[in-house]
């Protein structure tokens, strides 16, 4: 599963090519990928709209609208957001596709894919102000130690007022959103941390080396475009694997 540097790479890339851009036109074929909702929500909630900033939670990515709604996908096992030239010809599993308007400087057409073999991943429609009944997950992340800044007096709030094992405390996304078992690892290898050590009984420089671990570890990979294992399923906006 995509985890916090791969979703930050594809929000950058988003970021740069597709915020401010109108979406003329919405395609849903697969409606188990719009499964909150329906695709006619999907449809409805994107068409003639201009998406106005690209934003990430944890895992998620999150793409206000001039409506005043906003967007959510969740890449999960195996989506992929793919930026194409508009009439390329789609991959199987291509399940919602925006029809971009082109910027004010140029004239080539674009198309958002949102590409998912396994099904797993979602894209939905919300009002932002009804977070917590439309999209509940959202509104129970925990800190983003990128989006939100984690500090080391957070950190250690988490750590000592919990009794957790190590690494199930990191992937509880309800305390800090984003890290997964990949980072997990990457993390405690660098802190000489073992997984099963106890959140609690931590000491001061323990706590400061898995505090600064956390934030080397997340910042090279994003710097990297994060992380491609070997089944490939993890590509950037065009299709680019990362090198961490």
């Amino acid at each position: 599963m995509p985890e916090l540097p791969e979703v930050e790479t594809v929000r950058r890339g988003l970021e740069r090519h597709v915020v401010g851009r109108r979406v003329g036109r919405v395609e849903v074929g697969r409606d188990r990928t719009v499964r909150r909702t329906s695709p006619e929500a999907v449809i409805h909630g994107l068409t003639d709209t201009t998406i106005l900033a690209a934003n990430r939670r944890g895992k998620y990515l999150l793409l206000p609208l001039d409506s005043g709604d906003e967007v959510m996908i969740h890449l999960r096992m195996s989506g992929q957001l793919l930026v194409v030239a508009a009439g390329s010809p789609r991959p199987a599993h291509t399940h919602v596709v925006l029809h971009l308007d082109p910027p004010l400087d140029a004239h080539e057409r674009h198309e958002l894919w949102f590409v998912d073999p396994r099904t797993f991943g979602e894209v939905v429609v919300f009002d932002p102000t009804r977070v917590e009944v439309e999209v509940p997950e959202l509104a129970r992340l925990g800190i983003d130690p990128i989006a939100d800044g984690l500090s080391l007096t957070t950190l250690r709030r988490i750590l000592r007022e919990r009794r957790r094992l190590l690494k199930p405390l990191l992937l509880d996304q309800h305390h800090i959103a984003g890290i997964g078992n990949i980072y997990a690892d990457e993390i405690l290898h660098t802190a000489r941390l073992r997984p099963d050590r106890i959140s609690n009984e931590l000491s001061p420089t323990s706590e400061r080396r898995l505090h600064d671990a956390i934030h080397r570890i997340l910042h090279e990979a994003i710097d990297a475009g994060g992380s491609t294992l070997g089944d490939a399923q993890y590509v950037d906006l065009f299709g680019a694997g990362g090198s961490y």
